[in-house]
């Protein structure tokens, strides 16, 4: 069985007719699409064709534009009927299964005026992989690029016009007031150019209000990727390469600022309101978006492709220990496990590499953190979110234009020894605070808890012993090492495999010094196993066998914990308990 699609292009008033086998097409405007069309409206990787048997199926790839059957914009999988109507952009096809026999009369009629169509031209209608695509191998550049730009250009000027800011400002119109004078503003100019018959054919209106506004008020078009729940990392190479993470992967969008100028403003409106700024003598910045989204912006002379973004988003709903257990990320068992250890307020460093996961997994244990405590949080740009009621927090402060002003994460740190914290939560340790915080956790403020850059959990231990030597104090190797055996409780190592999946792969306790040496012991580990034939990573996560060493001591805390959650052969889910509950 056989399909026949049915392609009807801008400009085009017939159909182009192609045969298409069993198989997965992907439909867009990007050269490395199975059927690619030439239409402005379609995204570089538009949509998804199934096609299976005598069923056909389409998936919209998160286009800009959509996709739409029927009239009606699809969001999962639809099946399409032979009188279904597909549009993209302004391009429209249908899709109708074909008998063998249909097949056959169709190769025949074409191969009768053969000696008018090249070998070439055959054999792609055959085998149906370069449907609607010309010859030529170079991507033909979006015809309407140019004049968007220009229009949006115009509209914006028009808008400064309009829009007296200043005056605005004097009267006190706060930024929603300002958004909602843009926004007609905006749908005003728009409808004046349209009704003036000035607006170029091709060009969707309220498509070029939502990016002139975006442009003008918020962060152009960014705003799409940061609504966009399935997109996790924002990464933007300039003004016209913009990358996004999807489940683990990096993908190419079609997505484009106007230029150099159009990204700086972006980077200004982003670190403006948390009193940050970026130019020439600061050109790199640690900031965050309002719903605590980290970014780092790095700018010319330092950035040669020109002003580069990287935003890691953080998900809009709190994971809870049950979401990391869909996830994989561990296990109900290993949740119970360091839930006891908060509670014990045994001292916590979660360690892994850049995007593994740290953060998240910190705000997940601090939610273990008793409501009745004060809490003190230390961060370079505030990302946590604690649920807690007592919470205070604090942010370091970049040096002024004048270089001054600055205040470190260590001076933080000393600075919440001072406020009476039950527990200390530091976002990162990079540097000379390492010393700061083992002697905090030496001095009576148990349960602290923080994050390291490390390979393993082993590797941890040689970067605190490296971040304690940066302080500036010439203490002797086994003096760092034994405040490192006396702080530490607890190591948790994360990482992100090559499935993209991020999984606790091993708990580990430090259980003191032997010699020179500190001695440490896995309590859970992750082993894989391979990988399945989807590419996923395959392997269990389960407990070594090993007990940790303050277990006796659950019960002194009102604790209890069954001895079976440490046993590898007994695959049982155990409860953290109180007791007299």
């Amino acid at each position: 069985m056989a399909f026949e699609l049915d392609i009807v292009q801008p400009g085009e008033g017939t159909a182009n007719r192609y045969l298409f086998n069993d198989g997965s097409y992907i439909i867009g405007r990007g050269p490395s699409c199975h059927i690619n069309l030439n239409d402005p409206g379609v995204s570089e990787r538009h949509a998804l064709l199934l096609l299976s048997n005598t069923t056909a199926t389409i998936q919209d790839m998160h286009s800009v534009n959509g996709t739409f059957v029927n009239g009606t914009p699809i969001g999962d999988i639809v099946e399409l009927s032979p009188e279904a109507v597909v549009q993209l952009g302004d391009t429209v096809l249908r899709v109708f299964p074909v008998s063998d026999e249909e097949v056959a009369e169709m190769q025949q009629a074409e191969e009768e005026p053969a000696e008018e169509e090249s070998t070439e031209e055959a054999t792609a209608a055959d085998q149906g992989a370069q449907a609607a695509k010309p010859e030529e191998e170079e991507p033909r550049p979006d015809p309407m690029a140019e004049v968007r730009r220009q229009v949006k250009e115009q509209i914006q000027k028009e808008l400064i016009d309009r829009l007296d800011l200043k005056r605005l400002t004097v009267a006190g119109v706060d930024r929603a007031g300002l958004e909602r004078q843009a926004t007609a503003k905006i749908h005003e100019i728009v409808e004046q150019v349209r009704s003036n018959g000035k607006l170029p054919a091709g060009i969707d209106a309220d498509r070029l209000e939502r990016e002139v506004f975006n442009e003008a008020m918020r962060l152009g078009p960014l705003e799409d990727l940061l609504a966009d729940d399935s997109v996790t990392e924002i990464m933007v190479n300039g003004p016209h390469r913009v990358y996004v993470e999807r489940r683990g992967k990096l993908q190419l969008t079609d997505l484009q600022f106007l230029d150099d100028a159009s990204v700086m403003a972006v980077i200004e409106r982003i670190v403006s309101p948390i009193g940050r700024r970026i130019d020439e003598s600061q050109p790199y910045v640690d900031a965050r978006l309002a719903d605590g989204s980290r970014v780092n912006a790095i700018i010319p002379p330092l950035a040669l492709s020109g002003p580069t973004i990287t935003i890691r988003k953080f998900a809009k709903k709190t994971l809870t220990v049950e979401d990391f257990v869909n996830f994989g990320t561990w296990t109900y068992n290993a949740a119970e496990f360091m839930k006891a250890c908060v509670i014990m307020r045994k001292n916590i460093i979660v360690a892994g590499g850049t995007g593994s996961g740290k953060t998240t997994l910190l705000n997940l244990l601090s939610g273990f953190i008793p409501s009745s405590e004060r809490i003190v949080t230390v961060e370079d740009a505030a990302e946590l979110k604690l649920v807690q009621p007592h919470v205070v927090r604090l942010e370091a402060r970049p040096p002024n234009i004048e270089g001054r002003g600055a205040v470190t994460i260590r001076d933080l740190v000393k600075n919440c020894l001072r406020m009476r914290p039950d527990r200390i939560i530091v976002g990162e340790c990079r540097g000379g605070e390492a010393l700061d915080m083992l002697q905090a956790m030496n001095t009576g403020h148990d349960g602290s808890l923080t994050t390291v850059h490390a390979n393993s959990p082993r590797d941890v231990i040689s970067r605190l012993e490296t971040m304690v030597l940066m302080s500036g104090m010439e203490l002797p190797s086994r003096a760092i090492r034994e405040q490192i055996a006396s702080a530490v409780d607890i190591i948790i190592h994360e990482s992100r495999l090559s499935d993209g999946s991020r999984k606790v792969v091993a708990i580990s306790e430090v259980t003191g010094m032997e010699g020179q040496q500190i001695v440490m012991q896995d309590i859970f580990q992750f082993r894989q196993t391979g990988v399945d034939a989807h590419g996923k990573v395959a392997g269990y996560f389960r407990p070594t066998g090993a007990i940790p060493t303050f277990y006796e001591h659950l019960k002194s805390r009102g604790l209890h914990l069954d001895t079976a959650i440490f046993d590898p052969n007994r695959q049982v889910e155990v409860r953290l308990e109180m007791i007299g509950d």
